[in-house]
């Protein structure tokens, strides 16, 4: 009988193999393992601890928390017919900022935010989207009131302040919407006071807060605030080649947008005291050496009517009476006409300095009410 060749037991020996490999195969990853966390311990930091937010910091974070409610965002929409469907269609054609003025549901913002518009829409703070009603606007301080139907615990007004006694220096803050990013918050110092610029119906608006709190496209209409958190002006332009923000921004001081803002809300116009006269471009006058205000025509019935002001007479080929000064103050331009004018109220009477045919005239005028952007 041949002796038989015991079978091979394969099994017996690579358990055996298999074991030192995956020993070794434990033994590399543990070791990977090792390296890698105290790679990892030796570059891991310590977070500090934040620690109370400096004075400054935590009053301007109290006054955003307490005075972003009352500002909102102002949209521009006009209505155009769809020819294809024959609907009528609202497209957005500009937007701004605002803030709510009482919790009758008004809403200040500029205007020139909502200039030429079939329709305006509110956004709140909480991004509730109302449809505005226009009460009234005054374009010489580029002022407008909207009116939005809300209940009356969805509106926060807005503090109000007072313009007459700011200081250059005084910390401000701007809050609104640059392109379109709403309740931004940007601040500043009052640069200057006593600015003057042009509005959109070309009268000049007086005694601006000038600041270098950032203010671009978008934050037109919303508020300037001190440092109390008090209403003080309404951002309203920029000066800037670019036409972004360079330091140099320009607010309607406070005190000038209260009492339009009263007027439109009594009665849905601003009235202004007037002499109800046209006048003659001062470049006219500048170009033919005349020094002072040209009188184009006089409105019939008006202040000036009863006055006994002329216009020119184009029979005798004259040029209408020239105010060269009223009570004492020279008279060399129409803005220098509007701003003694805003100093007055209806019913005011002053003294006008006018030249007629080379004579030297002074004329009493009990001024009138007239549209805000009449002389």
């Amino acid at each position: 009988m041949e002796p038989r060749d015991e079978p091979t037991d394969s099994r017996s020996r690579a358990p055996l193999g298999a074991r030192v490999n995956s020993s070794l195969v434990m033994i590399l990853l543990a070791l990977v393992a090792a390296l890698i966390y105290r790679d990892f311990a030796r570059h891991e930091r310590v977070v500090v601890a934040r620690g109370d937010l400096a004075q400054d910091e935590a009053a301007t974070v109290e006054l955003f928390k307490r005075i972003s409610p009352s500002v909102v965002h102002v949209d521009n929409v006009a209505r155009q017919l769809d020819l294809n469907t024959d609907n009528v269609l609202e497209v957005r054609q500009g937007s701004g900022s605002g803030f709510v003025w009482d919790s009758d549901g008004h809403v200040v913002t500029n205007f020139h935010v909502i200039q030429n518009a079939s329709g305006a829409w509110v956004t709140l703070a909480d991004n509730t989207r109302l449809e505005a009603k226009l009460v009234g606007f005054d374009e010489s301080k580029d002022v407008a009131v909207l009116k939005v139907d809300c209940p009356a615990n969805k509106l926060k007004p807005i503090p109000l302040g007072t313009s007459y006694d700011l200081e250059v220096g005084q910390k401000v803050f701007a809050i609104g919407s640059p392109f379109e990013l709403d309740l931004t918050l940007t601040s500043g110092i009052i640069s200057s006071l006593g600015r003057e610029i042009e509005s959109v119906s070309g009268r000049p608006i007086q005694g601006v807060i000038q600041s270098d709190a950032a203010i671009n496209p978008g934050n037109s209409g919303g508020p300037l605030l001190d440092s109390a958190g008090r209403l003080i002006g309404v951002t309203t332009a920029i000066k800037s080649p670019s036409g972004y923000s360079v330091g140099i921004g320009f607010a309607v001081p406070v005190d000038t947008v209260q009492r339009a803002v009263t007027q439109l809300i009594r009665t849905g116009k601003v009235e202004r005291a007037g002499l109800g006269v046209s006048l003659l471009d001062d470049h006219f006058a500048a170009r033919r050496g005349i020094r002072g205000v040209l009188i184009q025509r006089v409105t019939p019935n008006s202040a000036a009517a009863k006055a006994g002001l002329r216009g020119p007479d184009e029979a005798q080929q004259t040029l209408g009476d020239i105010i060269v000064a009223i009570d004492g103050h020279d008279v060399l331009s129409q803005n220098a006409l509007y701003r003694v004018l805003d100093l007055h109220e209806v019913g005011d009477t002053i003294r006008l300095k006018v030249l007629r045919d080379q004579k030297t005239l002074e004329v009493s005028v009990t001024l009138q009410a007239l549209p805000s952007t009449a002389p």
